[in-house]
């Protein structure tokens, strides 16, 4: 636990990635609103972030709406990519945290380039589905050859 988060930078980023953790400018914030989720009504807000590689759009859910400000040099960790309109987009929830963080850890917002990562057509709104989350379906995905569950009577 002890242990320094290592840092991506968003030219890294990919659709499905989970405890990314990045120190990012923040280069346009909007106001917290409420939108219906399948989940029912959930209170986000939506920011355009950077580094020296790259911007890419950041959704705060719940608690972190609304947390960050325009010119602000952030520290986020243990945020989620998922795929937006074919680009790849930064979310940070109720497991994540975000906090300020020395200006001089992030390019002035001049010197980010305009470089935003695409997502791939076939992972289209991928968040994972397997590994450590669970998820749904067999563990390896393949059927079973002879027999129903592989167990010897």
């Amino acid at each position: 636990m002890g242990e320094k988060e290592e840092k991506s930078k968003i030219s890294d980023l990919r659709v499905g990635m989970e405890n990314v953790n990045l120190v990012v400018r923040v280069l346009e914030a909007s106001e917290p609103r409420v939108v219906q989720t399948k989940n029912g009504p959930r209170t986000l807000s939506e920011a355009v972030v950077g580094d020296e590689t790259g911007k890419i759009k950041l959704t705060l859910w719940g608690k972190l709406a609304g947390t960050v400000k325009e010119g602000q040099v952030v520290e986020i960790t243990n945020a989620w990519t998922t795929a937006y309109k074919g680009k790849v987009q930064l979310n940070a929830g109720s497991k994540s945290e975000v906090k300020e963080a020395p200006d001089s850890e992030a390019p002035a917002a001049d010197q980010i380039p305009d470089n935003t990562p695409s997502a791939p057509q076939q992972q289209r709104g991928f968040r994972g589905g397997g590994g450590r989350r669970g998820g749904r379906g067999r563990r390896f995905g393949g059927r079973r050859e002879s027999g129903e569950g592989g167990e010897e009577e």
